[in-house]
């Protein structure tokens, strides 16, 4: 005869994922007591070796497809190789009056899901801010990331499954991610935008939304060329958007990135170069509380870089979305005043 049930049977999956981030604490977790170079270069070691395999360096080779006039600027299609069987495509915008003699700063666009590289010069949660930044006088180059805009073909999505998902775990069959991958893409559009002749190398800045804050976060936190940095829609921690709301993907993360960091070290490894969150407040992706918990975490950490002044916060009414006045004016603050 079997004995009845005790009443504290644990048979719920999210029940045990919950207990073990209770339990957790990162291994390179920011902390007051510890130096902060020496932090931020072990917890850069230690995400850099998470990348896992990488593509062989080659010449972006940039090519020139199809040329355009907008209000202030010019538009031109370039495709550039990031390996040797891949290339990607991108939108370059030069200002009216901007050339090899006359120099100005310049943007990484980064786009969020959805349409690609398109998106940030059309109406939308992006307020077409590649224009926007351009017609300010700044240099801009908007790729796509894969699987997104013209690089959509062969991200296969079966069905009605998240492609970000289902490639997500292709790659991991070879010990690969897409996150990684992304990262070296938008390294190698740093690199055309510093071989520009129009462009001043020492001051790029990159901005992205969602998708495009996770990837500009992580390349600000991994390379030192991005000189400022916008993240909107992203900062929080992976406690609410990931555990809590599931609202993230294959595509958003660096595989056992949360055994080392949360969300707020990361962003930490920018310090101390200027950084501007912006958040909505009714943004049903990235609850507002979780953002402002991360950026109490993030200002202990600039404040241990010595570089306080350089965190900036634009928390609006709004959704999810990349409001461009205050990205414009960080940028002329940081980029223009060097």
């Amino acid at each position: 005869m079997n004995a009845p049930a005790p009443p504290d049977w644990q048979f719920a999956f999210d029940d045990q994922v919950m207990r073990l981030d209770d339990a957790h604490r990162p291994s390179h977790a920011f902390r007051p007591d510890v130096d902060f170079a020496t932090w931020r270069r072990n917890l850069r070691e230690a995400m850099t070796e998470l990348l896992g395999p990488l593509p062989t360096p080659i010449d972006p080779e940039p090519v020139a497809v199809e040329r355009t006039v907008g209000p202030g600027y010019v538009q031109t299609k370039l495709v550039f190789r990031t390996a040797a069987d891949v290339d990607v495509p991108a939108l370059l915008l030069v200002p009216d009056g901007v050339d090899a003699d006359h120099p100005a700063p310049a943007i990484l666009a980064l786009h969020g899901h959805g349409g690609g590289k398109g998106d940030l010069v059309t109406p939308g949660i992006y307020h077409a801010n590649a224009k926007r930044f351009a017609q300010r006088g700044y240099v801009v180059l908007a790729p796509d990331a894969p699987g997104f805009g013209e690089r959509a073909e062969g991200f296969r999505r079966y069905g009605g499954r998240d492609g970000c998902n289902v490639n997500f775990l292709k790659l991991a069959l070879f010990g690969r991610n897409i996150m990684a991958l992304a990262l070296w893409d938008d390294q190698r559009a740093l690199d055309v935008l510093q071989a520009r002749p129009e462009v001043d190398a020492s001051r790029i800045g990159v901005a992205g939304l969602s998708f495009g804050g996770t990837r500009a976060m992580y390349l600000a936190a991994l390379d030192d060329r991005p000189a400022a940095v916008v993240v909107s829609g992203y900062l929080t921690t992976f406690r609410s958007y990931a555990l809590d709301a599931g609202n993230f993907c294959g595509a958003q993360f660096l595989p056992g990135i949360y055994a080392l960091a949360d969300v707020p070290d990361i962003h930490g490894c920018i310090a101390p170069r200027p950084l501007l969150i912006q958040a909505g407040r009714s943004d049903r992706g990235f609850a507002i509380e979780a953002s402002r918990q991360a950026h109490a975490r993030l200002a202990a950490i600039y404040a241990a870089a010595g570089a306080s002044d350089r965190l900036a916060r634009d928390e609006f009414d709004g959704g999810h979305e990349l409001l461009p006045e205050s990205p414009l004016e960080f940028m002329d603050r940081w980029l223009r005043a060097r």
